[in-house]
């Protein structure tokens, strides 16, 4: 489950949660990008506090934060599946995405590659599931979709969209807020922690 995680908040850890239940998968791990090469480099925390926000969300057993991404040199998802394919070749990999990335998936490098090695597991965004199943990606795939139960049966990768709950957590209205709070250091004082450590999504 790629992403920047800037910062990780409760709606990752619930698409955690849900893709480990649904798909019954051993892990979910928590990819953090060293640079989304689609999102702008404004207003984008470092990298290590980053992970740190992913790895609070996590409980380091099912769910695991990785900075693996940086590590072995690359941010295009497409290529970081194939490297983590040949690195752990025992281990089938499961793309975790919400329903923007769907939506915006023509826009990735190599991302009918991406869909055609690996099977991809698509969660409810407030305000983008529709939209995503109407759009361009969709149409392209629509002969690989699948059941969510079928998803990880067929011997082909495919895709499906997982029922879920659309979790309202927005990591830019985490933004917003945090930016308001240090422009009021009185109401930062009283405000509530955005992270628990060592909650499960």
């Amino acid at each position: 489950m790629g992403g920047s995680f800037n910062p990780a908040h409760p709606g990752h850890r619930h698409v955690a949660q849900r893709a480990l239940h649904m798909l019954r998968l051993d892990q979910v791990w928590l990819l953090v990008s060293p640079g989304n090469p689609l999102k702008p480099r404004a207003g984008m925390a470092p990298f290590a506090e980053r992970l740190a926000s992913a790895t609070a969300i996590g409980d380091g057993v099912r769910v695991i934060a990785t900075g693996i991404e940086a590590a072995i040199g690359e941010r295009y998802s497409a290529r970081t599946l194939e490297r983590l394919s040949q690195l752990f070749p025992r281990t089938r990999f499961v793309w975790i995405i919400g329903a923007d990335n769907l939506w915006q998936l023509p826009r990735w490098r190599q991302w009918r590659d991406l869909a055609r090695r690996t099977p991809i597991a698509v969660l409810p965004r407030p305000g983008w599931t529709r939209k995503a199943l109407q759009g361009a990606a969709a149409a392209t795939l629509r002969r690989a979709r699948r059941a969510p139960a079928a998803l990880l049966q067929a011997p082909d990768a495919g895709w499906a969209l997982i029922p879920a709950r659309e979790h309202p957590a927005s990591a830019t209205a985490l933004r917003r807020a945090a930016a308001r709070r240090a422009e009021t250091p009185a109401a930062a004082e009283a405000a509530e922690p955005l992270f628990v450590a060592g909650m499960r999504r």
